[in-house]
């Protein structure tokens, strides 16, 4: 399974995560993002494009930052680097990521040279990783610098098996089977082209050994570039031991260089998540249609249906129902025995046996408690809602706290925004109140305890507990108005023939 041989580099820069009890077992990360990504097509730069609700770069940053006593991360940019430098700087404000400027981009090993200076007195381990691999997951790494150090290897190359290794830089070895360099698919020769064990792009090294190597590099190659992979040349000719680590999944080190690159990943990716749901107890309907992030947990015996979208790290209790047709994009909690149909959710709160759906919306920091029914075309922002309370039909819910026991008729709305002020101000709702149909309720304002609201009425003052609301005009009616209208048209259209 494992041999001797080596590969590519990227740059990072973060803060320890764990007791390191001897220096030596500092390890340092390098994850390269510094590409311009030609053949995505795009003007945004490669490493952000997301892949299941996670830009590229993130989902290998996250996988890094599990790698045990790692202390540090230098994120190599150059293509776009403020938007990735701010990109990376609002998404992991508490691990102060350090970014590293290439300029000019004159190749990998010229990349990684970027982070000298940051590591000229440092003796521990550096992994090198690219920032377009982001099915690389945490335990693969995890294993591969566990290797590295049983080894005592100053270089270790993860590499892998491919029945086709086309655009891949090949592994060579000697006759005794020891790494002897590494060659990129442009600068390879027929017989080197056959090789099926290819660089995945991924190094340890001692860096205290290895880095002397980047003063000697070379752009003695095709493309005029100094490559990192030439470090395993001057490892070989310098007698430092330089081992491989041979992956068992090839997927892990997918590379994304096109959109088609990014669907296929994504597919890799949603399928290896809904395996292991489908493992773990969960029905899906039909896996092929539906798209599951792998930070999401699925209790038991829930059911997914057909056409949903689920993003970001959402928990789901047993004996759920999803879809079909829903959209989750994160941060979603539910209890046991939920159900969303038809609905899109995000940052949300749902109780056990409560019911969302078809065509809900909520949004927001929601609360909902158990046995709560938000039925079709319902929006809940920002609110809260007790226990066995129904939001049954046509409703907006926003900036309010309902209470338990409530029922709120169809085309209610809480009218939470003064246009003028640009303020919202928030609805109380108390225990047990009954609001009828097509009711306005402007905030700020407080519905009291087992209160009545009559239909079509606009709430504008505190309506006390056990009170009848009525907020509207008292109903007039015009006796024989209808039949009086009629006889006046039809009186009219005669004239009007006459005078023709």
């Amino acid at each position: 399974m494992y041999s001797c041989l080596v590969h590519n580099i990227y740059v990072i820069n973060f803060i320890p995560t764990g007791k390191i009890e001897n220096m030596n077992d500092s390890i340092k990360a390098i994850i390269l993002a510094a590409g311009k990504g030609t053949r995505m097509k795009s003007s945004l730069p490669k490493v952000l494009h997301k892949i299941s609700g996670k830009a590229l770069v993130e989902r290998v940053i996250d996988s890094v930052l599990e790698i045990d006593n790692l202390n540090e991360i230098f994120v190599i940019t150059g293509h776009q680097s403020e938007s990735v430098t701010e990109f990376l700087k609002n998404k992991y404000k508490n691990e102060s990521i350090k970014t590293v400027l290439q300029e000019p981009q004159l190749g990998t090993g010229h990349a990684v040279f970027q982070s000298y200076d940051y590591l000229k007195n440092f003796k521990g381990t550096v992994i090198i990783l690219c920032g377009d691999t982001p099915l690389l997951n945490s335990q693969t790494l995890q294993s591969f610098i566990e290797f590295h150090k049983k080894s005592d290897a100053a270089l270790t190359v993860m590499s892998a098996l491919f029945d086709d290794p086309t655009n891949y830089g090949r592994i060579v070895r000697d006759e005794n089977e020891n790494i002897k360099k590494i060659v990129e698919q442009k600068d390879a020769n027929s017989e080197e082209k056959q090789i099926k064990e290819i660089n995945a792009g991924v190094y340890c090294i001692e860096w205290e050994k290895i880095s002397p190597a980047f003063f000697e590099l070379t752009t003695n190659n095709e493309q005029g570039e100094y490559y990192l992979t030439d470090i395993i040349d001057w490892s070989v000719k310098k007698g430092l031991k330089t081992c491989g680590f041979i992956l068992e999944n090839n997927k892990e080190i997918f590379g994304i260089n096109s959109r088609r690159h990014l669907a296929e990943a994504a597919r890799f990716l949603n399928t290896m998540t809904i395996e292991k749901l489908m493992e773990n107890g969960v029905t899906f309907i039909s896996p092929e249609n539906t798209f599951v992030s792998p930070e999401t947990k699925i209790g038991q015996d829930s059911i997914i249906y057909p056409g949903c979208v689920i993003e970001g790290a959402n928990i789901f209790g047993e004996n759920c129902v999803i879809g079909p047709n829903t959209f989750i994009e994160g941060d979603v909690k539910t209890g046991n025995n939920v159900k969303i149909i038809q609905s899109k959710v995000s940052n949300a709160y749902i109780g056990e046996n409560s019911a969302i759906g078809p065509f809900a919306h909520l949004r927001d920091r929601v609360e909902i408690n158990s046995d709560v029914r938000i039925g079709n075309f319902v929006e809940v922002k920002k609110s809260t809602i007790d226990s066995s309370t129904n939001v049954s039909h046509l409703s907006y819910v926003g900036d309010s706290s309902v209470g338990k026991n409530v029922n709120i008729g169809a085309g209610t709305i809480t009218a939470n925004y003064d246009p003028l002020s640009k303020k919202k101000s928030r609805t109380i709702i108390e225990d047990n109140v009954k609001i009828g149909s097509n009711s306005v309720l402007v905030a700020p304002v407080t519905v009291k305890n087992s209160a009545n609201i009559a239909a079509g009425s606009v709430i504008t003052k505190e309506v006390p507990e056990y009170s009848l609301a009525i907020a509207r005009e008292k109903q007039k009616n015009m006796e024989n108005w209808v039949e009086k209208r009629i006889n006046q048209i039809q009186s009219e259209s005669k004239i009007e023939i006459n005078s023709a």
